[in-house]
């Protein structure tokens, strides 16, 4: 439930109108909504670009997941990598979006560790892929912009460690 529905529900239960305290809350609630949406414009704008920054990151630190033999070794397993990378990006988003590690919890990490380790896919490989991402995202983003993306980042990343 929202600040806002929640701030309608208690005036109405007690046959009032919100007070100036909860509309000053509702007003900076919306304020921080608009500089989250701002921050989920500027990953969306930047996705590829995001996605291919942290791809080559990941793959000088890893050169062996694309040599012959790697789980991202020929064009189709890498362009498979580089799908579920953007995955954990729009993953990331909705944290953001939300305020909270929720969607990652129930969308992103229940039962990933268990699926990556049934493929093969070194779990290690996607915690570093996903620093990568924040790597990308730091350069990116304005500073205080990139403080709404560090928390949930480091949260999928202590994810698969």
């Amino acid at each position: 439930m929202t600040l806002i529905t929640q701030t309608i529900l208690a005036a109405d239960d007690e046959l009032r109108y919100p007070t100036s305290g909860e509309l000053k809350s509702i007003k900076s609630f919306l304020e921080e909504t608009e500089r989250k949406l701002d921050t989920i414009s500027i990953l969306v704008k930047n996705e590829k670009s995001i996605i291919e920054q942290a791809s080559r990151r990941l793959w000088q630190k890893h050169p062996e997941y694309i040599s012959p033999g790697g789980n991202a070794y020929g064009s189709r397993q890498r362009a498979l990598c580089l799908r579920d990378y953007g995955w954990y990006l729009r993953l990331l988003t909705y944290a953001i979006l939300a305020g909270d590690k929720d969607p990652i919890e129930k969308i992103g990490v229940i039962g990933a560790r268990e699926m990556y380790n049934n493929l093969g896919v070194p779990v290690k490989g996607m915690a570093d892929a996903i620093r990568s991402f924040k790597e990308a995202a730091a350069i990116i983003l304005p500073v205080s912009t990139f403080e709404e993306v560090e928390p949930y980042a480091d949260y999928l990343i202590q994810s698969f460690v």
